[in-house]
């Protein structure tokens, strides 16, 4: 009896996976056919689309199939890869734009510093011409003139 219980577990693994290999590339097979199919009606390519004419989830396409999902991606212009390259060739843009914009902030500030400095000086220029223009105060000239 326990000659015969020891094989029974072996003979029922070996040909589940047996049978699950098959059942895999039987959905395979499938999954491709049904690229074509969705192709050949004028349906709009997509992973969904093509779960549905295979008859399965887009999820066991994404989990299971991630070649087949990729394939298909690839063939609506929206490969990863592609769109990894594609948002790193933005970020690079944006590091551009940003570092000019940093410099051109730079050169502003530096700006407006600069009129603040010549602000300040004129006000005090227009303050001391005022009151002398008044005659309430005598302004004298500057050190070293006479």
């Amino acid at each position: 009896m326990s000659g015969s219980h020891a094989a029974s577990p072996r003979n029922v693994v070996q040909p589940a996976t047996a049978g699950r290999r098959r059942s895999r590339e039987k959905t395979r097979e499938e999954l491709q056919l049904a690229m074509l199919r969705v192709k050949n009606k004028g349906l709009k390519l997509s992973i969904s689309a093509v779960a549905a004419e295979a008859g399965v989830s887009a999820g066991l396409i994404h989990n299971t199939y991630p070649d087949i999902a990729e394939e298909i991606r690839e063939k609506i212009g929206r490969a990863t890869r592609q769109q990894r390259d594609a948002k790193a060739a933005d970020l690079k843009e944006a590091r551009v734009k940003l570092k000019a914009l940093r410099e051109e902030l730079e050169a502003a500030l530096a700006d407006v510093a600069r009129l603040a400095s010549i602000n300040e000086t004129l006000r005090q220029e227009v303050a001391t011409l005022r009151a002398a223009a008044s005659g309430k105060v005598f302004v004298l000239p500057p050190r070293g003139s006479a």
